[in-house]
């Protein structure tokens, strides 16, 4: 933790960005002064189908954003080795994201890590837009498949 800002981490995959992505990072952003995001390595990946895109591009994807004051591409075995480095605030996690916030706040205890963990609502976009990567990549299947 610093004494003088507020540092929020913000974690995913963030594969074929979509709405639901950048709200999840204004959330996030608008919790504290400083927004660290980490990318998840594909290796680190285990519920859902890889994503298409690599870690570099997702990454660099994510850097762009006004919101983000820095991406990392997260550890390659220790997802919690980012977290002990960045030392934050607080840990948000994303509406439909399938982490345990429990699980998350007893392995920061058990690190000495002493941070919030805070999940942000969900995005309340039109009723047509796609809010995953996975129906994205469903329509495109079904249009040219």
């Amino acid at each position: 933790m610093t004494e003088d800002r507020t540092v929020v981490v913000a974690q995913g995959t963030f594969d074929i960005v979509h709405p639901g992505h950048i709200h999840y990072l204004e959330a996030s952003a608008a919790l504290g002064d400083h927004l660290e995001v980490i990318v998840s390595r594909r290796s680190n990946i285990d519920h859902k189908e890889p994503p298409i895109l690599p870690a570099s591009q997702r990454c660099a994807v994510i850097s762009a954003f006004r919101m983000v004051d820095n991406a990392r591409i997260g550890h390659p075995s220790d997802i919690f080795n980012p977290i002990e480095a960045l030392d934050p605030d607080i840990i948000t996690l994303g509406y439909d994201q399938h982490h345990d916030p429990s699980a998350i706040k007893a392995e920061l205890a058990d690190r000495g890590l002493d941070c919030s963990v805070e999940r942000v609502g969900p995005y309340e976009g039109a009723g047509s837009e796609l809010l995953s990567s996975g129906d994205i990549i469903e329509r495109i299947v079904q249009r040219y498949g």
